[in-house]
């Protein structure tokens, strides 16, 4: 009788399938992506979102309306103001379009990413824009070009509240708010090139080519969204990770439950069974209730976010803040030509921008490294900053003489722009690891769609009111100190830095070994824990 017991037991033990199983299906492990390499790649692919805005905002690109002199000679207009014959407010709009796709897109994308590979969907993005932009080389009135901006919009959303989250996964511990203002630091050097880029091509050929340029160089980096080995992000699993620990599960109650098999129960394999259940369990789903619970996830996530105190006045700032930068963005080129008469002025706002640019955001980043990276050190160097920019900048406007307007702009300027390390660091460290890409969404969103939207039509109404780009730029700049004002509130709230907080998903010591962002080849210590019975 124990002989054939113990024949029994044999016969249904699994020897190694188990393991070979997990094995399979444990998430790939990238070997040629290291962090440098991806920052590198996330900059280059920024760069090229802002430089379309730089392009779209330039006198070569945007142009200017026809001109009709009192004897009667008229010059017909230029770029894509003149050729759709657009006014300052359509023009305004047509620079703030593409909020319309963001804000509908950057919510989903953050809310995929916890269910799809976010490289794959930073992909399916890029596609989108690049097709947006071709699109917008071929648009033949106001309307078409818009819902093509619309669309580069939605392309954007994949990648901004996901670049984010892996850049500082990645960075080294004491170099995280250096890191995220290098990444940052392709804003204002994008718009730069943009605005040089546009007059270039602007001047010398058509508008239409600017932006196939564009989509031409964005094409790569959309095709390696699909084709790349997906990495980790702290928070998350990957697919085929959240697959393989279903699997272990799966086996273990099935080897537990062998006991009471006979021999020939006992002569289907294990993973059959687990192949089996699979299927089982994946057909009782449904579409509608997937739909449902990610949209009760997503309200749940907004709640937790919108209580956040510190994040919520972290946001208000960077409204404020940038309502000022997107209409000194897309306006300063023409207030400059008005005021001082630049003939350059594509140019010459463009390299200031691009200097100030990197060396401030590139300043701001390693000033608070140096600090030390708190989130009230951070309220603190945003507070002063603005304020101390915003000073600079309305001073400069005052001058009437050009040199002295640049050279207060200048400095102005580069303090402004150290406020994207620092803004960017509070909202990925205010909230938990599993929160960051809806974090980094939503604060883009809002900032966008509160800020720079609605400042470039207004700018625009203003100016077709009072017909005076000096005192337009004044009452533009003025909304620095508001700005300087909420950073400064922040100071004095009870903050938390939640990066190295469990999230959601993150219970067992098991699952929080497949958090590392770069494995490197090596293996998961889920597989080698299950594997080791």
């Amino acid at each position: 009788m124990a002989q054939k017991e113990a024949k029994t037991s044999e016969e249904v033990k699994p020897p190694a399938e188990p393991a070979m199983v997990i094995a399979s299906t444990a998430a790939p492990a990238p070997s040629w992506f290291t962090p440098k390499r991806l920052l590198a790649i996330f900059c280059v692919i920024n760069l090229l979102n802002y430089v379309d805005r730089g392009a779209i905002a330039s006198n070569g690109v945007n142009g200017s309306l026809g001109t009709c002199t009192e004897s009667g000679v008229c010059t017909s207009g230029t770029g894509i103001q003149g050729d759709f014959n657009l006014s300052n407010f359509e023009d305004g709009v047509l620079s703030s379009a593409f909020m319309v796709g963001l804000l509908l897109a950057s919510p989903i994308f953050a809310s995929l990413a916890k269910s799809v590979s976010p490289f794959r969907l930073i992909g399916v993005g890029l596609s989108v824009w690049t097709f947006a932009t071709i699109g917008c080389g071929f648009s033949f009135n106001f309307w078409s070009i818009t819902f093509c901006r619309m669309l580069v919009g939605v392309g954007e959303a994949s990648f901004i509240s996901l670049a984010a989250p892996f850049i500082d996964d990645n960075a080294p511990a004491a170099q995280k708010t250096a890191w995220l203002a290098i990444f940052y630091m392709c804003i204002p050097s994008g718009y730069a090139l943009g605005y040089v880029y546009g007059g270039l091509v602007g001047s010398h050929s058509n508008w239409r080519y600017a932006f196939w340029g564009e989509a031409i160089l964005m094409l790569p980096f959309a095709i390696l969204g699909f084709i790349m080995k997906p990495l980790q992000l702290k928070g998350f699993f990957h697919p085929e990770s959240t697959k393989a620990l279903t699997a272990v599960e799966t086996a273990v109650s099935e080897v537990q439950g062998s006991g009471n098999l006979n021999g020939r129960d006992g002569s289907f394999s294990i993973k059959e069974d687990l192949r089996n259940s699979t299927i089982q369990k994946s057909s009782k789903l449904k579409v509608g209730t997937k739909i449902m619970n990610q949209i009760s996830r997503f309200m749940k996530d907004m709640k937790v976010l919108w209580v956040e105190k510190v994040y919520v006045v972290n946001v208000l700032g960077y409204i404020a803040y940038n309502f000022v930068i997107g209409a000194y963005s897309y306006w300063g080129p023409k207030a400059g030509y008005n005021i001082y008469h630049m003939n350059d002025a594509d140019l010459i706002f463009g390299g200031i921008t691009i200097v100030c640019g990197i060396l401030g955001t590139l300043a701001g980043g390693f000033v608070l490294d140096y600090i030390n990276s708190t989130i009230s050190n951070a309220f603190k160097l945003l507070s002063a900053v603005t304020l101390l920019g915003g000073v600079f900048c309305f001073s400069a406007f005052c001058f009437k003489n050009m040199y002295a307007f640049l050279a207060l702009f200048a400095v102005g300027e580069l303090l402004v722009f150290a406020t994207q390390g620092p803004v960017n660091y509070i909202c990925l460290h205010c909230v938990k690891p599993s929160m960051r890409p809806l974090s980094m969404a939503i604060s883009t969103v809002s900032i966008h769609l509160f800020g720079d939207v609605p400042s470039a039509p207004l700018v625009g109404v203003l100016q077709d009111s009072i017909n005076n780009w000096r005192a337009t730029a004044l009452i533009l700049t003025s909304i620095f100190i508001p700005a300087a004002g909420i950073w400064f509130i922040g100071i004095f709230l009870h903050s938390v830095d939640r990066f190295n907080e469990e999230s959601e998903n993150q219970i067992t010591t098991t699952e929080r070994s497949n958090t590392t962002p770069l494995l490197k080849g090596k293996k998961t210590e889920t597989t080698e824990s299950v594997a080791e019975p």
